[in-house]
């Protein structure tokens, strides 16, 4: 079985070799991209003198356009699992196998890794939990699926979801959005627990003012999406 594992990059220089190499210590079997999102620091260059396997965007397309190109590389290349882990060193190689398996498996067409289900390790902020918890309400009343974590950057997907998320993904904070066109659409996504920790180095990209702007934004979007599908399927 193959295994592609995309690991956005923005300005992650204080991050990507640590990342890149405990993935290599503990996975060793699996392929990774690290797809550099027109990075403003040096991770470019440190991807390209440790000889790591990336793309280089030539523009900045935010997270989602730059995960969409990870999966369109997945699909061209015949991925049977493709798996998303943040650059920022948050999510643990040591759990891959645990958040692949029910792919290979057969049992979920993606599973997310949640920090939730045993509350070990990091757990983010107060007020993005709240967030949390409010989005996670919100997928639960558009389309009846439980799902914790609907912000983890931690998840596997089969080839099914592979292909559509190559073609059709998210712009802006997509992990919420994924899961609801994922559910809406009769695919089975499922969580497994993991421990994540806090990021290594670096800034976030989500700050206080934004993490307003993102809760607006995502809330939106699931609604505006929910509808459309429920019109087109009339």
């Amino acid at each position: 079985m193959k295994v592609l594992v995309i690991i956005p990059c923005y300005n992650e220089s204080q991050n990507i070799c640590q990342v890149v190499e405990n993935l290599r210590a503990a996975c060793p079997q699996v392929d990774y991209l690290v797809v550099n999102d027109c990075s403003t620091d040096n991770s470019v260059e440190i991807l390209r003198a440790q000889g790591y396997n990336y793309l280089d965007l030539p523009v900045n397309l935010g997270i989602g356009g730059g995960v969409q190109c990870g999966y369109r590389y997945a699909r061209e290349h015949g991925y049977d699992v493709t798996v998303q882990m943040d650059g920022d060193g948050q999510h643990d190689p040591a759990y891959l196998e645990a958040v692949i398996a029910p792919v290979a498996e057969g049992r979920f067409d993606m599973c997310i890794g949640s920090r939730f289900i045993t509350k070990e390790g990091f757990q983010t902020s107060f007020l993005r939990r709240v967030g949390i918890r409010f989005l996670s309400g919100m997928i639960w009343l558009l389309t009846g699926r439980h799902v914790r974590d609907v912000t983890s950057g931690y998840r596997a997907c089969g080839k099914a979801l592979t292909n559509l998320f190559a073609d059709q993904y998210a712009q802006d904070y997509p992990e919420p959005e994924a899961i609801l066109r994922s559910v809406v659409a009769g695919y089975r996504v499922g969580e497994v627990p993991v421990v994540m920790a806090e990021r290594q180095g670096g800034v976030s990209s989500i700050r206080a003012f934004k993490s307003i702007y993102y809760m607006i934004k995502v809330s939106l979007s699931l609604v505006i999406y929910r509808l459309s599908f429920t019109k087109k399927r009339r």
